[in-house]
């Protein structure tokens, strides 16, 4: 894992003038230098896209959907090499980096299907009115034009893949960027998209620098912007280019909340091990993952103890050991930026009752109760692995608590009440409601995206298909309906 990889420019692997390191954050070692692209690199990929937009949209679908099939294949077949990859550059526990690869199969097998049966329109008859007599409205969908992709470093493969993958499906050539932390995942699925028999031009991957990206977002020949990671570059992105189209997944604030009807033993246990694990996976740098938990106050007292104790067999350490649940966060800044804002909490009166240590990138699963409500960690994502538990009064006030944060990405209500789960639906300002689980459920087919600060737009691959896409209306006329 520690040979220099070339980028892809235009469908062909290259090199630039410059590398940089990857190195594990577990342990510090060389996982892979990469080549930069040039300033003149990225122009050719630019208008590479650009010249091959009319010629890629008209692709015929069952060219494209060969391709997100054949990606789909190569990645199985790959799997566990890709796994380790990831596990290597990212820190991620290997037994979640195997779990991505599974997913981003699914990712690509689904674009494939898509691509097979999309045409996002029907005929509507006009004559309902005496004015279009004869007429018949054919309605299908368009790609808007080149897709700039930007990804982020907690999921290094899937989430490029919910980039490319839509985009090749609906013919929009896609401009992939990884983020520079762990740009090795996303270099991979150039070597498998080589493979087919895609036009040139059509796709390029370039590791290129943040400070690189303004230049990027504001080329008129990438009207499609792609962008996962913070609420603060998201929205600095979207207020730069604001005529261009804009899909943001942005940041979260995850709630779990349990209700008073979740209280049998075997409810609270199962609950309590589905916020341990789902507050530590992936070292809580998920924007799903669980932040936040809102329990109602006749289970509170017995739901605690058993949240503490699960995060407490969490198993944390090597992450390339299968037995790892927790790893180290994606670097030591990030690691004494979690630290800093544990302590501001503690300070501020919050109790600490499990965690609170950190070791180098490794932060150690925390819990915290009684936690002020304008202390940072009790307003912004923390990403990373830190949990608050609070009580509230029924559901009224637990989803009033919900609701406070600035965030609505996704929430879990536990409960059995049908009822009540559609009314989490209806009530919580948030692009998902998950009801008798945590809110880190995705499928990766289902439509994913946020409300307020947490986004605009949603991923899952036919919805991003849609976002990419514009309706065309064709008018026949002089026909005998």
């Amino acid at each position: 894992m520690t040979s220099t990889h070339a980028f892809w420019l235009a469908g062909r692997q290259v090199t630039g003038e410059d590398t940089f390191d990857v190195t594990s954050p577990w342990d510090g070692r060389l996982v892979g230098t990469v080549s930069v692209p040039t300033e003149a690199q990225v122009e050719e990929a630019v208008a590479a896209a650009y010249a091959v937009r009319d010629e890629f949209a008209a692709t015929p679908a069952h060219v494209r959907a060969a391709a997100l099939d054949h990606v789909s294949k190569r990645l199985a077949e790959r799997a566990e090499e890709i796994a380790q990859l990831i596990s290597a550059e990212n820190g991620k526990p290997i037994k979640w980096a195997r779990g991505e690869v599974g997913r981003a199969v699914s990712v690509f097998r689904f674009a494939a299907e898509e691509a097979r049966r999309f045409n996002g329109g029907e005929a509507q008859r006009l004559d309902t009115d005496a004015g279009g007599q004869g007429r018949l409205a054919l309605t299908r969908r368009f790609p808007k034009g080149v897709v700039l992709g930007i990804a982020p470093f907690n999921f290094p493969l899937n989430l490029c893949a919910h980039k490319v993958a839509p985009a090749i499906a609906v013919g929009a050539p896609i401009i992939l960027k990884p983020a520079p932390a762990t740009p090795l995942s996303g270099l991979i699925l150039g070597e498998l998209l080589a493979e087919t028999d895609l036009p040139a031009g059509s796709w390029s991957v370039l590791p290129v620098s943040n400070d690189r990206m303004p230049a990027l977002v504001q080329d008129e020949r990438l009207p499609v912007i792609s962008f996962t990671g913070s609420d603060k570059v998201g929205y600095a992105i979207m207020d730069s280019v604001p005529r261009k189209h804009c899909t943001l997944e942005l940041g979260g604030n995850g709630a779990a909340v349990v209700l008073a009807d979740f209280a049998s033993d075997e409810d609270l246990d199962w609950a309590a091990t589905r916020i341990a694990t789902f507050s530590n996976y992936q070292g809580g740098q998920s924007c799903i993952s669980v932040q936040r938990v809102i329990a109602d106050a006749s289970v509170y007292d017995r739901l605690l103890p058993r949240i503490v104790a699960a995060v407490e067999a969490q198993v944390t350490g090597d992450p390339s050991d299968a037995k790892t649940d927790v790893g180290p966060l994606v670097s030591e800044d990030a690691a004494k930026r979690v630290e800093a804002w544990v302590k501001e909490a503690v300070e501020a009166g919050a109790t600490l009752r499990t965690g609170g240590d950190r070791d180098g990138a490794s932060y150690a699963p925390t819990v915290l109760t009684d936690v002020p409500a304008d202390v940072t960690i009790a307003c912004e994502e923390v990403f990373g692995p830190v949990l608050t538990v609070q009580k509230a009064d029924g559901e009224a006030a637990a989803f009033a608590a919900v609701n406070s944060s600035k965030y609505g990405l996704q929430a879990g209500v536990f409960t059995h009440d049908l009822q009540v789960a559609f009314r989490a639906h209806r009530a919580l300002e948030v692009g998902g409601v998950v009801i008798g689980d945590v809110p880190s459920y995705r499928a990766d087919q289902m439509p994913y995206g946020g409300a307020k600060q947490s986004g605009v737009g949603r991923e899952g691959v036919r919805f991003a298909m849609e976002d990419y896409t514009y309706e065309r209306v064709l008018v026949l006329t002089g026909l005998a309906l």
